[in-house]
């Protein structure tokens, strides 16, 4: 699904803002299944390193490029690519390019909570939880 909005951008173009203070997101879809997110990203925007609270999902770029680090290593996600993870899936997704970067993120069940991590020399600590109504 996330490949698929991520291909057609007559659904969302429209849609996108950019902002310096931080990174530009909309929802796009919640149903008790799933729901769908819109992200843009201004150079050396970021996530932080994170979990998505037991749900599973994917996301896509659509414009641009960005960098996900997953603990186990970084790589490179340019547009049309899509990356897909677990319910204890653990990342950090920024923009390291020197263009802004739009992507489409699919979360299933829905988003209810989302921790937020630092490494440190024993690992990870985490230092927030942030819940579904703060977004």
């Amino acid at each position: 699904m996330a490949s698929a909005l991520a291909a057609d951008p007559s659904d969302w173009l429209w849609r996108v803002r950019l902002n310096p203070d931080g990174r530009w997101y909309e929802r796009l879809h919640q149903d008790e299944d799933y729901e769908v997110w819109l992200i843009s990203w201004l150079p050396g925007q970021s996530t932080g390193l994170h979990d998505h609270g037991g749900s599973r999902g994917a996301f896509a770029v659509a414009l641009g490029e960005l960098e996900e680090d997953d603990l186990g290593g970084t790589r490179h996600v340019g547009t049309g690519q899509t990356r897909a993870f677990g319910p204890d899936y653990i990342h950090d997704v920024r923009n390291t390019s020197t263009a802004p970067a739009v992507s489409v993120h699919v979360y299933s069940p829905p988003l209810s909570v989302m921790n937020r991590y630092e490494r440190t020399d024993s690992g990870l600590k985490l230092l927030a939880e942030e819940r579904a109504e703060q977004w």
